[in-house]
């Protein structure tokens, strides 16, 4: 049986012509780095899902057509995933704090929790905080047994400076007065304290501008103070 030869001129490098002379040292050109996957990483920086869109075509072309950038493609891939993630909780958040800024209404229908910021005049309380910074509070309807009610309240503008605690405490006493109750509080008059609730330097950095006067009893109410 014959045994295979070389063709003439020595073995076969891929990438070569036997036909071209190569001066020594000669290589192929290495194959170009995709366009979409260099791109796609900025891309997902910045739009996220878009960059992990240009990633995903850029690592098809790659396969397709040869070209280097596979490390580049996948890394806009990743990006833009997390980029997209980092929205989505940044959305979550935001919509977050807004609803723990929406005022609830009067008087509401069922128990719920709610941020300090959301009562109103006339919300009822199932318990008055203790002492110090407020966040979330117990509100349920007036006509169930509750312990303190919003019955005054007043609101600094939104672009007020910060007029130091003192100040804010005694904007909010003005209000704060016994002339503020209805009649229904009469029976209960000499059980009521008042209790002033303005901003603190904090809260204020962050956007409250309410003060709130509520009424507070240690025995039951039930009905409401402003009636």
């Amino acid at each position: 049986m014959a045994q295979p030869t070389e063709p003439a001129g020595g073995p076969q490098v891929p990438g070569y012509s036997p036909e071209t002379y190569y001066a020594a040292g000669w290589q192929p050109p290495a194959p170009r780095t995709e366009p979409l996957a260099v791109a796609s990483v900025p891309t997902a920086l910045l739009l996220g899902p878009v960059g992990t869109g240009l990633g995903a075509a850029a690592l098809s072309r790659t396969r397709r057509d040869g070209t280097r950038g596979r490390g580049l493609a996948l890394t806009g891939i990743v990006l833009g995933a997390l980029v997209t993630v980092a929205w989505v909780v940044v959305l979550v958040l935001a919509q977050q704090a807004a609803g723990d800024r929406a005022p609830l209404a009067g008087d509401v229908a069922a128990p719920q929790s709610a941020h300090a910021r959301q009562l109103v005049l006339g919300s009822c309380l199932a318990d008055l905080p203790p002492a110090g910074e407020v966040a979330d509070v117990d509100v349920v309807p007036c006509a169930d047994e509750h312990h303190a009610q919003v019955v005054a309240r007043t609101d600094f503008a939104a672009d007020s400076v910060w007029p130091g605690q003192a100040a804010a405490d005694a904007r909010v006493a003005r209000v704060c007065t016994a002339e503020v109750l209805g009649e229904g509080a009469d029976a209960d008059a000499d059980a009521l304290t008042l209790w002033v609730w303005a901003p603190s330097e904090a809260s204020w950095d962050d956007g409250d501008r309410t003060g709130l006067c509520l009424a507070a009893s240690d025995e039951p109410l039930t009905g409401s103070l402003l009636d």
